[in-house]
């Protein structure tokens, strides 16, 4: 039985707009055992954080972990091999941000998350949509205008972040495959993309029949569906028919975000890849047509989380980073704290994401019985968000599942 005793620490977990006071935290194998002012533990290693902020390690809850390159369809090209290596690449990176649980939406296998859980490679905790689902000509068919070529419909590569399906059936069955393959929800395409080449943003994807099929499936399934999505026509009829968890919603109004917010849903805003897809995208291979669309979502995002939090609609962290642009995975923390509360940002990435995750009270909190995912930062990240970026340096201490990660000098 192995304990960490962390003491003088002050808990930062997204719930108060003030760091807490001094508290110990003890850590018994994977798990947090006690959180108390004085916690008796004498054969516990200690590691005293002198005064330093201590929070819950950050989930992001829209990544893609297999997109390392910026060209989707290329990266649906890629040999397996080569798209695992640079995967666990990329999530390395993210651990090392303190980023201990990701959810990836669109993508990773459940080769990908049984290899992180196994330990061999550093990696965050990773829940899984499979594919995600699209129809012809959606968000995830790369084929272009010209190419007419029959989708594949099993064996898809590692690479490709979706696969197409059309109709009641096909849509029924691709969400069960999903499942059956491991999925821990369902993610549908159900709006134009910027990375997608014949699909403007106004675009809808899926019929109501079709979206409604999938997330009877989900149910059925004991899960949810999330579903990509800018315009507020198509915010509003994902809503209606049943979509839980509502990613990007650039373009969202108020009345919609209400109506969200009532049913329960969750928005997972991604404003940090759409500024990056503006400034570097083309030098990075994403192709003319795809940057053209940039500005069309990237100018209204901002003034989308100013609507969603007048109307109560609850707000998990996303950063929906591509190829060597996910470097920037942690400036979403500053872009959201131009028009947020720090408490609230950092919260989107902790209690929010964790209940999103399904995962409430497991991750996103320092409390008893949570997985030990911790992190140490120099400062309070409630007075400067930016302590939260600039991969890690301001991160002393990094925990996941009670192993540490990483440790400099905390003197």
């Amino acid at each position: 039985m192995a304990q960490t005793l962390l003491t003088n620490a002050r808990i930062v977990d997204g719930t108060a707009p003030e760091r807490g006071a001094p508290v110990q935290v003890l850590v018994e194998n994977d798990r947090i055992r006690e959180v108390a002012k004085k916690i008796a533990a004498p054969k516990a290693k200690v590691i005293d954080l002198g005064g330093r902020t201590l929070m819950p390690g950050l989930i992001d809850a829209h990544v893609h972990v297999v997109a390392c390159l910026a060209d989707l369809g290329r990266n649906a090209a890629l040999p397996d091999a080569l798209v695992t290596v640079r995967a666990f690449k990329l999530m390395g990176e993210m651990l090392r941000r303190g980023f201990t649980t990701v959810r990836d939406v669109g993508g990773a296998d459940h080769g990908l998350v049984a290899a992180a859980a196994e330990g061999f490679l550093p990696a965050p905790r990773l829940v899984i949509s499979g594919k995600a689902l699209s129809q012809t000509g959606g968000h995830c068919d790369f084929r272009g205008r010209y190419d007419d070529r029959t989708v594949v419909q099993t064996g898809f590569r590692l690479g490709q972040l979706g696969r197409i399906c059309d109709g009641i059936d096909e849509v029924r069955r691709a969400a069960r495959e999903e499942i059956k393959g491991g999925a821990d929800f369902i993610k549908i395409m159900a709006n134009g993309g910027v990375a997608s080449p014949t699909d403007p943003i106004h675009f809808l994807g899926f019929s109501r029949e079709e979206i409604t099929a999938i997330v009877e499936e989900a149910r059925n399934a004991g899960t949810y569906v999330s579903a990509h999505l800018y315009t507020d026509e198509a915010i509003r009829r994902a809503v209606e028919c049943g979509v839980h968890s509502l990613e990007h919603c650039n373009l969202i109004k108020a009345d919609t975000a209400k109506l969200a917010a009532k049913a329960g849903a969750v928005a997972v805003p991604t404003l940090v890849t759409y500024d990056k897809l503006s400034s570097e995208g083309a030098k990075l291979g994403l192709p003319a047509a795809s940057v053209a669309k940039v500005d069309d979502v990237r100018l209204a995002g901002l003034q989308s989380l100013d609507i969603m939090r007048k109307a109560g609609l609850a707000m998990a962290y996303g950063s929906d980073l591509l190829g060597e642009m996910h470097r920037h995975q942690s400036e979403e923390f500053v872009i959201r704290g131009q028009v947020l509360p720090a408490h609230e940002v950092i919260g989107s990435a902790t209690h929010v994401a964790a209940k999103l995750l399904r995962l409430e009270g497991r991750i996103g909190v320092v409390a008893p019985d949570a997985y030990a995912d911790l992190i140490v930062v120099d400062g309070d990240p409630l007075k400067d968000l930016a302590l939260l970026t600039r991969q890690g340096r301001h991160m002393p201490l990094i925990m996941k599942g009670g192993a540490l990660v990483k440790r400099t000098a905390l003197g």
